[in-house]
């Protein structure tokens, strides 16, 4: 039986984890890290080998008697293993479920109810490198037709995202589908501090009751 202070320190799984990063270990060596060390009677290899071939077997359907059945394994490490997977499956359920904007229609999912709204709302999708959807957020809320934004405001959340690319979106309550002088100088602002900070403006879209304009299909910046 050998105990992790008795393991080189590059072949120690936490270690490892630091210096090449979690892909570069095996199933076993993942679970290692994971419980930590072993028991007086077996390494923390041991049991990990035999954690990773319960999970093999079972094709990652475990519970959590199946894992304190395992010797060396009590309640408290099975709750650590079983709290890692769920976790995992969660963020895993999160990136399966980004939308990816292809063109401009894409977008009205996140903005259905901008149309019918009474006053001038600015939102802001952001998007990783895939042009998958990241969050979506008001930034302000005008009066009747009339609202202000600020490039700071739309990128602060955007860098805070590690966003490659933003939308931004507003409505026009007059119904009108033609962008102000203003959308345009916002626009225009917004591309170019986007392209000090790295963030790609793909779009400002415009909807109404009767539609949507993309400022990009027309041309505008």
């Amino acid at each position: 039986m050998k105990r992790m202070r008795d393991i080189a320190a590059c072949d120690r799984p936490r270690e490892k984890i630091a210096k090449k990063g979690a892909r570069a270990l095996s199933d076993h060596e993942l679970i290692a890290a994971i419980i930590g060390h072993g028991t007086p009677d077996r390494d923390v290899f041991s049991l990990a080998k035999d954690i990773a071939g319960l999970f093999s077997s079972r094709d990652g359907d475990v519970s959590y008697n199946d894992l304190v059945g395992v010797p060396g394994i009590g309640q408290s490490r099975a709750a650590q293993i079983l709290a890692s997977l769920e976790l995992a499956r969660r963020y895993l359920r999160r990136e399966e479920a980004r939308t990816r904007i292809q063109c401009p229609a894409d977008i009205l999912q996140f903005v259905a109810d901008l149309a019918t709204k009474s006053q001038e709302h600015f939102v802001c999708i952001t998007l990783n490198g895939a042009n998958e959807v990241i969050e979506k957020r008001t930034i302000t809320v005008g009066l009747l037709n009339h609202s202000l934004v600020h490039p700071r405001e739309v990128f602060a959340d955007a860098i805070t995202d590690r966003a490659a690319a933003v939308i931004c979106v507003h409505n026009h309550p007059s119904g009108s589908l033609e962008p102000s002088q203003q959308d345009l100088a916002i626009t225009r602002q917004l591309k170019e501090a986007g392209e000090i900070l790295g963030i790609r403006l793909l779009d400002h879209v415009i909807v109404a009751r009767s539609g949507y304009t993309s400022l990009r299909e027309r041309g505008s910046f």
